[in-house]
C-alpha cells in the first residue's frame, strides 16, 4: 500500500512496507526546498541539478542504495527497473540521456520519466512494462508539452497519471514551460483538487480498460521562488 508524496517540481517520495525511495530530488534552484529527506533507494533520472540533488537524501537505516543508470535492481523486496531515453528528440544530442525507472513496490507499479522528452518506441514500451502510476512531465521546454503528453500516456496505459515538471504560479521561471492547466485541458479535465498525499493499492485502482484517472498533486515542500531548468 505505497503513500506517495509530491515534494515539487519533479521529486516524489515513496513510502511502502518495504522501503522508501526518493526520485529525481531537485536542489533549491529548482523552485523547491525539500529539506532532508530519508529513503533505503535514490533513484535519479539524469545529472540536471533540478534532478540529482542526492545530498538531500540520508540512507533511512544504513545503506542508500543509488540508482542511476539502465538495469534491473532489487532492494529488499522492491524491484527497481531502468530503461534508457532521452532528454531530447535527437537521441541525447542536444540534453543528454534520460533514464525511466519503473519501481515494484506493495504489489503497485510506479513509473517516472524523468525529462522525457520524445515517444517511446515499442521496445521502450516493452521494457517499461505494465504501470499502475505514472509520473509524467507536462510542461514542455526540453521535455514533454501537454499534447506529447497525452501521447505517452497512449502508449503506456497506466490507471492513474500524476503530471509533473510543470510552470507555478508561485515558482518564477526562467524558461518557457507551460503550466498544468494546459495539460488538464488535454486531457478533457475542468476541474480537479490537488491532493496533499496518495495511497494506492490494488484495489483502489481504476479498473483496467478505462481512462486513467489524473491526479493532480500538492507539492510539500517550501517554495523558493527561483525555478532554472535544465
Amino acid at each position: 500500500m505505497p503513500e506517495i508524496q509530491y515534494l515539487g517540481h519533479a521529486c516524489f517520495r515513496i513510502r511502502g512496507r518495504d522501503g522508501v525511495v526518493i526520485m529525481d530530488p531537485g536542489q533549491r534552484t529548482c523552485g523547491y526546498d525539500i529539506g532532508k529527506q530519508s529513503a533505503n533507494i535514490l533513484t535519479i533520472s539524469h545529472t540536471h541539478a533540478d534532478h540529482n540533488h542526492r545530498d538531500a537524501v540520508r540512507p533511512l537505516k544504513e545503506t542508500l542504495n543509488v540508482f542511476e543508470g539502465p538495469g534491473e535492481y532489487e532492494v529488499g523486496g522492491v524491484l527497481v527497473t531502468g530503461v534508457r531515453t532521452y532528454h531530447d528528440k535527437k537521441k541525447g544530442a542536444e540534453q543528454g540521456r534520460n533514464v525511466v525507472f519503473v519501481v515494484h513496490i506493495d504489489d503497485v507499479a510506479i513509473a517516472h520519466l524523468g525529462d522525457l522528452a520524445h515517444e517511446l518506441s515499442a521496445a521502450q514500451v516493452e521494457e517499461i512494462g505494465d504501470v499502475d502510476v505514472v509520473f509524467i512531465p507536462v510542461g514542455g521546454h526540453e521535455t514533454l508539452h501537454a499534447g506529447e503528453a497525452a501521447a505517452i500516456i497512449a502508449q503506456l496505459e497506466p490507471r492513474i497519471v500524476i503530471p509533473m515538471h510543470y510552470a507555478t504560479a508561485n515558482v518564477a521561471s526562467d524558461v518557457p514551460m507551460e503550466s498544468v492547466e494546459r495539460f488538464l485541458t488535454e486531457m478533457g479535465i475542468k476541474e480537479i483538487t490537488a491532493e496533499e498525499k496518495l495511497t494506492v493499492t490494488q484495489s483502489n485502482l481504476p479498473p483496467e480498460g478505462v481512462a486513467a484517472r489524473v491526479v493532480l498533486m500538492q507539492p510539500s515542500a517550501s517554495i523558493t521562488s527561483q525555478l532554472t531548468v535544465v
